[in-house]
């Protein structure tokens, strides 16, 4: 039987990241493994509250620092399961993200059954059953323009670039998925290596899934494991006003390390070029600026 270490990141929502862990436990009875919750130095008094719940099976761990998604959640993969041995497969939850009873073992047992796919990603889904786009293309220099230019008759000459394009209605292969519900194969981290901790939060797993994807593992998005997801709880990211320094240095450091700073300037010119076309339509057709404010000084700065 195939073994799950189970991975809630914590960081400051001691009692959001409680109902996740509940929920974990529920959808890995059967399932052979443990859940371990990390704490990203919330110092809020998170870490003594979960450690004194007392689950039964589940270790909390305190990580000592808060190093982002990626220096968190490979913090509780290196720790492995209670007794020091290495699970089949790493299962990351997010601690708003909520499994239903058979989301964990639908996703184990798609792996089980593919040895070539290296990463499965569940339906996410939010609280009024509307789902969330998590499957997701490879960013590039053509994604980069069609996403800032937002214009009707460009996505569609770019229809296949486009990084966010329609959620599948049945299980597919994609590029990547996003990180609030994934299982992903140990002997493929054992290969890649795991989350390059470089990135504090965002384009960690999309990198992450480009090196497995280069190294020939597949990665797949399952219809049929649900996860119900709340968002942005950890990140506050419904609330910016500006778009924060460490998502620009993701950004950078993705496109540079995956494809080198000539690409890097390249997509940036494309976005800006983007940008300019939006601001046009902008200006013609009278409709409020989406754009986050000041966005553009912001990316020219972080990205030359």
């Amino acid at each position: 039987m195939s073994s799950v270490l189970c991975i809630i990141l914590n960081w400051r929502t001691a009692e959001m990241t409680a109902r996740a862990v509940e929920a974990a436990i529920t959808a890995m009875q059967g399932i052979e493994g443990s859940i371990t919750v990390v704490d990203n130095d919330s110092q809020d008094g998170s870490y003594e509250a979960l450690s004194a719940a007392g689950w039964p099976g589940v270790r909390v761990l305190q990580a000592g620092r808060n190093g982002g998604f990626g220096a968190g959640n490979n913090h509780g993969i290196r720790a492995g399961l209670p007794d020091g041995s290495a699970p089949d497969y790493v299962y990351i939850l997010n601690s708003d993200a909520f499994p239903a009873p058979d989301a964990i073992r639908v996703l184990v047992d798609h792996l089980d059954t593919h040895p070539q796919v290296g990463f499965a990603g569940s339906h996410i889904h939010g609280p009024d059953g509307a789902p969330h786009t998590t499957a997701f293309r490879f960013p590039s220099i053509a994604s980069e323009f069609e996403g800032a230019a937002k214009t009707g008759p460009i996505s569609k000459l770019l229809k296949s670039a486009i990084v966010a394009p329609a959620l599948p209605s049945t299980t597919t292969l994609v590029d990547w998925v996003a990180g609030a519900s994934v299982l992903m194969r140990r002997e493929m981290l054992d290969q890649i290596g795991l989350f390059d901790e470089t990135f504090f939060l965002y384009f960690e797993e999309t990198d992450l899934f480009l090196r497995g994807a280069r190294a020939g593992w597949r990665a797949v998005y399952v219809v049929e494991s649900r996860v119900m997801h709340i968002g942005s709880v950890s990140t506050g990211m419904k609330e910016w006003a500006r778009v924060p320094r460490y998502w620009f240095a993701s950004r950078r450091h993705y496109f540079e390390k995956n494809h080198g700073r000539l690409y890097a300037l390249a997509a940036t010119a494309a976005h800006v070029a983007g940008l300019g076309i939006y601001g046009l339509r902008v200006v013609l057709q009278r409709k409020p600026r989406q754009t986050p404010p000041h966005f553009l000084r912001d990316l020219l700065r972080h990205s030359l």
